[in-house]
């Protein structure tokens, strides 16, 4: 089997995996590091985090980090991971459909099987058109034929987080938005800032396609959302922040009294060194 035969059979693998009611969970992960952790843990596909990547680049979230720089990590995990990697690479890096289809190609090309693709810009969640953003998922379809693999489409609506639609029935704008995404190919739909069940089950309801949500603290718990008809739950950059709070309180406590009770129960050297061969 060629490697793109091997990718293409991995696409189907994780879009097998989006079951309503029996939700895929993808711990975001940033680094190759994280990515072995949560792969020896048992989860059966990796999503990476952007704004992970970013931060652990150097860069602020939000398309700062420059494309090649995001399809290097994304490129770097793939390589030591055998679960097949779904990248979230933003608003597609690229504010036409054409720079979209280079950025999906280019995501392929470092062996991932799936994408994230969200309708908002810059840090104020400013919701592009609706039908440029219908465009840009068609481009993205038509990458994975011309590279033969059916990648996964994760189309993000920022419906419920940007400030623009304050005044509008959200429900029915992210269901208008998320039908258009569905028509153009996408696979699944990925509506971050929704908490409430009722919510959750109205979007689960009227879309009628796999439905993703962006686990937060006060989130319904893993069985609820499965109950709601929920196929994907993404953690998104909360792993990363977890990891770089864990950090923060460390190096609080060895400035402030000169202890490092926060190393207790850590990852071992040795562990590290077995995910790592």
């Amino acid at each position: 089997m060629s490697l793109r035969q091997e990718q293409s059979a991995a696409a189907e693998r994780f879009r097998a995996l989006h079951r309503p009611g029996s939700p895929v969970v993808l711990p975001n992960v940033w680094d190759v590091a994280s990515a072995r952790i949560v792969e020896s843990a048992g989860f059966p596909a990796l999503a990476t985090t952007s704004a992970g990547v970013a931060y652990a680049a150097g860069y602020p979230d939000g398309e700062r980090i420059p494309r090649d720089r995001m399809v290097e990590a994304v490129a770097r995990i793939c390589a030591r991971v055998r679960v097949p990697v779904t990248a979230d690479m933003e608003a597609g890096h690229g504010g036409s459909p054409e720079e979209v289809r280079r950025t999906a190609l280019a995501v392929l090309d470092a062996g991932a099987v799936g994408l994230n693709i969200e309708d908002s810009k810059d840090d104020e969640a400013v919701l592009v058109d609706a039908s440029l953003q219908a465009e840009k998922v068609r481009a993205v379809r038509e990458a994975g034929t011309e590279r033969g693999v059916e990648i996964v489409i994760n189309a993000r609506t920022d419906v419920f987080f940007s400030p623009s639609t304050r005044d509008l029935d959200r429900v029915e704008e992210a269901v208008r938005r998320a039908s258009a995404y569905r028509a153009a190919g996408a696979d699944c739909i990925f509506i971050p800032g929704v908490k409430d069940a009722q919510t959750i089950a109205a979007l689960v309801e009227r879309l009628a396609c796999p439905v993703n949500v962006l686990a937060m603290p006060d989130s319904p718990p893993l069985a609820e959302l499965a109950r709601l008809g929920v196929a994907r739950v993404s953690l998104g950059s909360g792993p990363m922040r977890a990891a770089m709070t864990h950090l923060r309180r460390l190096v609080r406590e060895v400035l402030a009294s000169g202890s490092w009770s926060e190393l207790e129960g850590i990852i071992s050297h040795a562990n590290m060194q077995e995910l790592m061969k």
